[in-house]
């Protein structure tokens, strides 16, 4: 509990002296632009390259020009904000490698490289019926994915169309 105690303040601190010249909204705005663009519903193997890339970029540039106005010493929303923007990054890549490892069409995301002549959604059942758990396994370290497989007794996986 101390090492936590000492990595939350640490965070606290290293927030609120970067004193860069960006606001933590444009941060904010700039990656969930980068997330709707690339990972939103309709995704390519290299628009989420792109975006890994990015997102990987604007995370360092959080860390080293991000501009946290007040202190510790009261409630701080900006302080609060600030937190929550920096989780959104790991969020955004793991978003984004998850949406790479699972390449198929399914659901509401449609991946460009796999559709139908007629441009329909293409499932890969045989591949991606399971469940995605990944785990972190620490700072700059690729998460590692665990699967848990879907099994239906009573419903049939089938090819959607909106035709």
């Amino acid at each position: 509990m101390v090492e936590a105690v000492k990595a939350v303040r640490g965070r606290i601190n290293k927030l609120l002296s970067v004193n860069g010249t960006r606001t933590v909204d444009s941060f904010h705005k700039e990656l969930g632009r980068l997330m709707w663009d690339y990972c939103g519903m309709e995704r390519s193997e290299e628009g989420l390259r792109k975006a890994l890339t990015r997102i990987r970029e604007l995370k360092k540039e959080f860390w080293s020009d991000v501009k946290v106005l007040g202190t510790n010493e009261e409630l701080n929303q900006a302080l609060e904000r600030a937190g929550r923007v920096a989780d959104f990054f790991e969020l955004g890549e793991l978003m984004c490698i998850d949406a790479l490892v699972r390449r198929e069409s399914c659901g509401g995301h449609f991946r460009v490289e796999s559709q139908t002549a007629d441009g329909e959604a293409l499932r890969d059942d045989d591949e991606f019926a399971y469940v995605s758990a990944w785990e972190f396994a620490g700072d700059d370290r690729r998460p590692i994915l665990h699967k848990e497989p879907l099994v239906y007794e009573y419903v049939e996986l089938k090819q959607r169309s909106y035709k």
